[in-house]
C-alpha cells in the first residue's frame, strides 16, 4: 500500500491484492481487448474507501448539507426495500423457518401459546362436543359407551 492508501494492481487480473481473494478469477477470453486498470478511488483498499466516505458523511452533516430523510421518505424507502426482499420466496421461507426454530426452543413461550390456544378453543362448546364425538368414533365402541343402535332400512 502506498502513502495514499492505494494497493498495487495485479496487471494480469486488473485487481488489487486485497480484492483478488474475494472475487473469483474470470476466465480470460482469447480475443478480448486488454482491461482498463483501476485508478483512484476504485483502486484503493476497501477499508480506505470506507474511511474516506465516512469523513465525507461527517463533513456534510457538520456543514448542514447532508440529506436527512423525512418520516414519509423513510417509510417509502423501507416499503420499497421490503417489497424487493419479499419477492424472493426462498429467502422469506428461510427467515420464517429460522424464526420458528428459535421460538420453539423457548419451552415456556411454547407452553404459554399452547395454553392460550387451548383456552380459546375450549370456549367454543359446540366445537369441543364435535371433537369429543370424533374422538369417540375413532376409538370404536368401548365399555363406557352404549352400543350403537342398529341401522333401520327405509321402506
Amino acid at each position: 500500500m502506498d502513502d495514499r492508501g492505494m494497493l498495487p494492481v495485479d496487471d494480469t487480473t486488473n485487481e488489487t491484492s486485497a480484492t483478488t481473494a474475494e472475487r473469483p478469477a474470470a476466465p480470460a477470453a482469447p480475443s478480448a481487448p486488454p482491461a482498463k486498470k483501476l485508478r483512484g478511488f476504485a483502486a484503493m483498499d476497501i477499508a480506505r474507501q470506507r474511511e474516506i466516505a465516512s469523513k465525507g458523511g461527517r463533513a456534510a452533516h457538520e456543514k448542514g448539507t447532508a440529506h436527512e430523510f423525512t418520516k414519509d421518505e423513510a417509510r417509502a424507502a423501507g416499503k420499497k426495500g421490503g417489497e424487493a426482499v419479499s419477492q424472493n420466496r426462498r429467502h422469506m421461507a428461510d427467515i420464517g423457518r429460522k424464526g420458528g426454530e428459535r421460538v420453539s426452543q423457548d419451552r415456556e413461550h411454547m407452553a404459554h401459546i399452547g395454553r392460550k390456544g387451548g383456552e380459546a378453543v375450549s370456549g367454543d362448546r359446540q366445537h369441543m362436543a364435535e371433537i369429543g364425538r370424533k374422538g369417540g368414533e375413532s376409538r370404536g365402541s368401548s365399555k363406557s359407551q352404549p352400543p350403537a343402535a342398529p341401522e333401520r332400512e327405509q321402506t
